[in-house]
């Protein structure tokens, strides 16, 4: 199962590139639209102009390029420049487009284009609604001194202007998609803030009374204290009665708490790799129910998938993310539940051996269920496997019996 926004957002609209990968995919969206290029680069191959035009010609699209380029792309990549410079290299690429239109031909008439989009793309709408419009005017009127083209001048202006207003709504949804991250984060953080004042709560009314009562018997005890010993003893037993119950109801309140759910680290690890723009093959036996998990076993799971996420996020590089849950009898006959966390990233680190404190920790919460983790290369290429176990206490089918015979069966070896 893959991440909505992964599939239909492949360059993660809104958002800078975080790999090179992603800044190459963003990088190839602004080459594509250089074929329209392939006019002028065909009248200067052709040849048959003198060297100073020929040389205006290499120079001022070189120029072109590598400016409408560097502009376009530090702004999709979030680099921030100053307002200023923007304006001058737009300025900058209105006037090379009408200096080589003006004197190399029509074929150059498409570079209006490329100022509309970049004026779409680096300036606000209130300048965009009025520039856009006043570079398709231009390119009208110096279209209209070579004859041959004016019956389908219109096919210059017209992608012109649809190009500049198609990019001004392009932004207009990339700074949507960016405030709905924004206010995704501020929700998230709001929620953490009620859990955690919802835990003050809890644990408010967990120990306010008991705390409350420990006091008030230590003072009893207190003013006991030499005269009456038997009933100051009294006093002390119950205090230690109630701190040892305020001591249960802590902890059952903290691990409650603290055991993650399956189900909602799976949620946690999906928005995880989406944010990455990593794929994730999820299988759907994690999102169904497992009788024979138990909670130690069920939070065993949960912890080793946020684990294995994170790692994966942070360190893996790695493109697609592959989560499955399968049921295995071991060699004793035991059931248990194998959680594989498989990427094909850049595989483990050069020297092993060394877990760190997260896989670390993983190994020891997994062997407090009766569990284990097991690391290593992707089975398929190249990649980094994490595979969780824990033992299913359910009742499921034998393995497959022999068939049954009207003949008493015959023992075992080792058996009498």
């Amino acid at each position: 199962m893959n991440g909505p926004e992964t599939d239909g957002n492949p360059v993660m609209i809104g958002a800078a590139p975080r790999t090179r990968r992603q800044a190459f995919v963003k990088a190839g969206w602004i080459v594509i639209w250089f074929l329209y290029l392939a006019g002028p680069i065909g009248t200067l191959a052709e040849g048959g102009m003198s060297p100073a035009r020929e040389a205006l010609g290499w120079g001022g699209l070189l120029t072109f390029v590598g400016v409408y380029f560097v502009l376009v792309f530090r702004h999709m990549a979030h680099r921030p420049v100053p307002s200023g410079v923007i304006r001058a290299a737009v300025v900058l690429l209105a006037a090379l487009a009408a200096l080589l239109a003006w004197t190399l031909g029509p074929d150059w008439l498409v570079l209006f284009t490329f100022v509309c989009v970049a004026v779409a793309v680096t300036q606000p709408f209130g300048t965009s609604r009025w520039a856009i419009p006043a570079i398709t005017a231009a390119l009208v009127l110096i279209g209209m001194r070579f004859p041959d083209v004016r019956i389908y001048l219109f096919a210059y202006a017209l992608p012109c202007l649809l190009s500049g207003f198609a990019m001004v709504g392009v932004q207009h949804l990339i700074r949507t998609t960016q405030e709905l991250r924004a206010a995704r984060q501020e929700v998230a953080r709001l929620a953490a803030n009620e859990e955690r004042l919802r835990l003050a709560r809890d644990l408010h009314d967990l120990l306010g009374h008991s705390l409350s009562l420990i006091t008030l018997k230590s003072e009893l005890a207190g003013r006991m204290l030499p005269d009456k010993p038997a009933e100051a003893a009294q006093q002390v037993a119950d205090i230690e009665q109630v701190s040892r119950q305020a001591l249960v109801d802590v902890r059952e309140a903290v691990t409650g708490y603290r055991r993650p759910r399956l189900v909602v680290e799976l949620a946690g690890a999906r928005a995880a790799l989406r944010t990455a723009a990593i794929t994730a093959d999820i299988d759907p036996a994690l999102e169904r129910e497992h009788p024979g998990l138990g909670p130690d076993g069920e939070g065993a799971l949960a912890w080793a998938l946020r684990e294995a996420v994170t790692n994966v996020v942070r360190h893996s590089a790695a493109g697609r993310c592959e989560l499955l849950l399968t049921e295995e009898w071991e060699a004793d006959e035991r059931r248990y539940l194998c959680l594989s966390v498989i990427d094909d990233g850049t595989g483990p680190p050069r020297g092993g051996g060394h877990d760190g404190n997260g896989l670390g920790g993983l190994r020891e919460r997994l062997a407090l269920a009766d569990g284990r983790l097991e690391t290593g290369a992707a089975p398929h290429g190249r990649g980094f496997a994490l595979r969780a176990y824990v033992p299913s206490r359910a009742p499921a089918a034998s393995p497959p019996a022999p068939p049954a015979q009207d003949a008493a069966p015959e023992p075992l070896p080792g058996q009498a």
